[in-house]
């Protein structure tokens, strides 16, 4: 931890805990899904600058990687909230009749993106289609893409598996490789020297929230003032990571990750600000972290069509929109 962190959390009891009197504050832990990156940036900024600290709460950040499974760690209590990758995790919470309920999302759309080499006839989502390979990874084939190939009629036997490493779609030029928009342009750009086609998901259908905060129905029923505090500060955090001084949070993260680099993380807030992943849609009018109960079912319609989930599930056990929809933090917004 920097100084100017080790100081914010030796200042946590000190700051007036507002939403729980004079108390101390109240630790928590948030686990991530991944290893420390800008699209965990605005959690990060909310411990950096206080947001939660003035609220009440002493967030601990701990991170997730390769070989961590964070939601079993939530069932059993270790971790307060923990971060959703979709909706369709949520779904399969209900199915398994698993108490957790996504609080707030704070992507309005999936980074998902399919890429495609410039010029080889491969520049409009309906051209792919003519692609020799698809290049999709074992969960993306049996989600995202099982999608595409009922809505879009793809043919499922181009399907190569996608093992993270993007030397076959630079090699073949008439690839579609998944990635997320976020990360793999910037690792082809790097290693293939040229800037990929790049369709995202969320932009052709697959409209699910994303980068999601779950939590246990105990922790809501018991705790919703950490809860409220936990969504709002969050929110917060990601209006004054993406449109204010992010310093202090990158230099958390890189301290959590020491492999990216300053170059990744730029690129990353810049996609993300492109594709309007966190500020778009119903967050422009609701706040980051908005949901919808009717965003929410069409999604799930659209899985049931493409035979992803199971139809009859008991879709509003997955979610609460009690701590979102406020328009909390707009007027950070620069």
């Amino acid at each position: 931890m920097n100084k100017n962190l080790a100081k914010l959390s030796v200042a946590f009891a000190a700051i007036g805990a507002t939403a729980f009197g004079a108390a101390a504050a109240e630790k928590i832990t948030y686990m991530t899904n991944w290893l420390a990156q800008a699209e965990h940036g605005g959690y990060y900024q909310a411990v950096a600058d206080g947001t939660y600290a003035a609220c009440g709460l002493e967030v601990t950040i701990q991170q997730g990687g390769p070989q961590v499974s964070g939601r079993p760690l939530l069932l059993a209590g270790k971790i307060d909230f923990y971060m959703g990758g979709n909706f369709l995790q949520a779904f399969d919470a209900v199915q398994q009749g698993i108490p957790l309920r996504v609080v707030a999302a704070s992507f309005q759309k999936e980074p998902q993106v399919l890429m495609t080499h410039p010029g080889e006839g491969l520049d409009k989502w309906e051209d792919l289609t003519n692609a020799e390979q698809y290049i999709i990874g074992d969960e993306g084939f049996q989600s995202f893409f099982q999608w595409i190939v009922t809505d879009f009629g793809w043919d499922a036997g181009k399907r190569i598996p996608y093992t993270y490493n993007p030397a076959p779609f630079i090699a073949n030029k008439k690839s579609v490789q998944q990635g997320y928009v976020t990360s793999e342009p910037f690792a082809v750009e790097k290693e293939g020297g040229f800037v990929p086609n790049q369709f995202l998901l969320a932009d052709y259908g697959f409209a699910t929230y994303a980068t999601t905060i779950e939590a246990m129905q105990e922790t809501i029923d018991k705790r919703p003032q950490v809860v409220q505090c936990f969504v709002d500060g969050s929110a917060k955090g990601w209006y004054n990571y993406l449109y204010g001084d992010n310093k202090a949070a990158n230099e958390a993260i890189k301290k959590d990750n020491p492999d990216i680099t300053d170059e990744q993380i730029a690129f990353s807030i810049a996609q993300m600000k492109k594709f309007g992943i966190v500020d778009s849609g119903e967050a422009e009018k609701l706040g980051i972290g908005a949901m919808t109960d009717e965003h929410i079912q069409k999604f799930y319609d659209t899985m049931v069509k493409a035979k992803i989930v199971p139809e009859g599930l008991d879709v509003k056990k997955s979610y609460t929109l009690d701590f979102v929809n406020k328009g909390v933090g707009l007027d950070l917004k620069k």
